[in-house]
């Protein structure tokens, strides 16, 4: 089976790094008809997502996300197209999170 891994970076810190999982979940069940479940941590949360043909975790941490994925026979196929759309998909949200800071003050 082909394996999907992705991670990423940031300094968002655990609270705003959660809401951008919440969205994540929220955008991968609504995109692909994935089944998602967040269990929440003191120090990281883990989103596990599945479907028919997919099962993997995301791990939310104060200072990145890891994605970690198992494709089945069907979709393994399209590995590469699959995870470039994960990657599309978090990196928005992270630049999405990136801009909604607010200025500094002089």
């Amino acid at each position: 089976m082909p394996d999907i891994r992705i991670h990423r970076d940031h300094s968002l810190g655990l609270a705003k790094a959660r809401k951008i999982a919440w969205k994540w979940a929220e955008e991968a069940e609504r995109k692909f008809d994935m089944e998602c479940t967040v269990i929440e941590g003191e120090l990281s949360d883990t989103v596990e997502f599945t479907r028919t043909g997919c099962t993997g975790r995301l791990i939310v941490a104060p200072d990145h996300f890891e994605v970690d994925a198992k494709l089945g026979f069907l979709l393994g196929a399209f590995s590469h197209t699959i995870q470039a759309e994960i990657e599309k998909n978090l990196d928005e949200l992270l630049a999405g999170s990136a801009a909604k800071k607010p200025a500094k003050k002089k």
